[in-house]
């Protein structure tokens, strides 16, 4: 087709000069190797691991997680600084209206000019505050490493939403190859009834049971169509790509194995270990302990060292520099019950994350159980429909030649038609049914899916 428009824009360019003749001519066959680049891109096929891989590396969520990993970064560096020293600096110049003076003995004598500049440079650091700085600054890594196995949680859960919707397209695309099976033994089945019809040998009515039946097919087959272009938009908008855009999944065709039967407690002693929710709660509490001891030091002394150095131009001054070395002590001896309240308020959220916490395990525990039934039924499924659509066919063969021969009718046709078609929907959705329940207990266990279908 690319070659055909610009067959066409050149008779157009025989009616230009030379000049516009190539320019033209040049921007249209940019324009037709670019779209055919983009079409081609649009329609490479894009396997489960390639699209896990994009989407935990360029998805909006994610990225967003990020930029919350950085902001606890910050925090970090904020807590830091308080164990470091803290170096102040600052100068100015004055102009008073009258020099300043004293009266010795009724005379007046100048103290200092009436014009003069000033600088002072300080460094001061703490030396001890019973552990109070140092306890925030932990208080903020461990905060930091919760956002960090919160990251890894989005990570893995769109990466779980991007494997089930994944599996979503492939089902029902071989639900679409299903039904235009059906459709096309429909239409041979009409095709053998027309043909007895023609010779007497059956009556309209054979005819007309079968166009109700290919009526129905088509209007589901076309919700399936449908079905397909919704779970394609899907793909595409994790995959941050425009909703049109063609989607080609190439599938893995990886055996299916017998799921194992493993020890629940020993699966939930694993999970405990590497589920990101639970990671979270146990650096938070981390975090709060932390606190603890840091607002407990408020109530206690803090010791530093201070060392300066002033100068003040001044020519009725003896020394204009100065240096100075304060060994300080710093104590709250009331603040109207804050910090009371404020040690109070940590030791409550720490009592609600505990609960939380347990909430969290026992949902993990049962999240697991049911993954675990529902990775054996569906396996179960698959045994139960392997020899289904074999005896499904061989069922629709007997039919057919049984109502060739005039011994059979045409509903018994169109009932192992049908039966046909529910025997291989039935092995589609076992199969599928069984990886997404095989993604999700990976998911369950705390596996990363990136790791798992790389």
């Amino acid at each position: 087709m690319n070659s055909e428009i610009i067959t066409e824009y050149s008779k157009i360019c025989l009616l230009m000069s030379s000049k516009w003749q190539a320019i033209l001519l040049t921007t249209v066959t940019l324009c037709c190797i670019v779209a055919g680049t983009a079409a081609a891109d649009t329609l490479a096929p894009i396997t489960l691991a390639e699209g896990l891989k994009i989407i935990t590396e360029e998805s909006r969520v994610v990225k967003i997680a990020k930029f919350s990993e950085k902001i606890a970064e910050s925090d970090v560096y904020i807590a830091r600084s308080g164990l470091l020293p803290r170096i102040d600096a600052s100068a100015g110049h004055t102009n008073l209206a009258h020099q300043p003076a004293m009266t010795f003995n009724g005379m007046a004598i100048n103290t200092s000019d009436p014009n003069h500049y000033a600088y002072s440079i300080s460094i001061q650091q703490i030396l001890f505050d019973f552990y109070g700085s140092l306890s925030r600054y932990d208080a903020s890594r461990m905060l930091h490493e919760a956002k960090m196995f919160d990251s890894a949680r989005i990570r893995n859960t769109i990466a779980l939403e991007f494997t089930l919707a994944f599996y979503e397209f492939l089902e029902s695309r071989h639900l679409v190859v299903a039904a235009d099976k059906e459709i096309q033994r429909l239409e041979a089945h009409y095709r053998d009834a027309n043909q007895l019809y023609k010779t007497g040998a059956t009556t309209r009515n054979d005819l007309l049971q079968v166009q109700v039946r290919l009526s129905d097919i088509k209007q589901k087959l076309l919700s399936l169509k449908n079905l397909v272009a919704l779970r394609a938009a899907k793909l595409n908008n994790l995959l941050l790509r425009p909703l049109s855009n063609q989607i080609s999944a190439e599938e893995a065709n990886e055996p299916i194995l017998p799921p194992s039967d493993p020890d629940l407690e020993q699966v939930w002693s694993e999970a405990s270990k590497k589920r990101a929710e639970l990671q979270i709660v146990d650096r938070t509490l981390s975090a709060l302990d932390l606190e603890v001891v840091a607002k407990k030091s408020e109530f206690l002394p803090k010791f530093y060292v201070r060392a300066a150095n002033d100068y003040m131009k001044n020519s009725y001054q003896l020394h204009e520099n100065n240096w100075s070395l304060m060994f300080g002590v710093n104590i709250n001896i009331f603040e109207g019950g804050r910090s009371m309240a404020d040690l109070q308020k940590t030791g409550y959220r720490k009592n609600q994350l505990l609960e939380q916490r347990a909430k969290l395990a026992d949902e993990i525990k049962l999240e697991l159980k049911r993954c675990t039934l529902d990775l054996h039924n569906s396996y179960a499924r698959i045994l139960a429909n392997q020899d289904a659509v074999d005896q499904a066919q061989e069922n629709l063969r007997i039919n057919k030649r049984r109502y060739e021969e005039g011994e059979g009718t045409a509903t018994e046709v169109l009932d192992a038609v049908t039966l046909l078609t529910n025997a291989e929907t039935n092995r589609i959705r076992s199969v599928y049914d069984y990886r997404k329940a095989e993604a999700v207990t990976h998911y369950a266990a705390g596996n990363n899916l990136l790791e798992i279908y790389k």
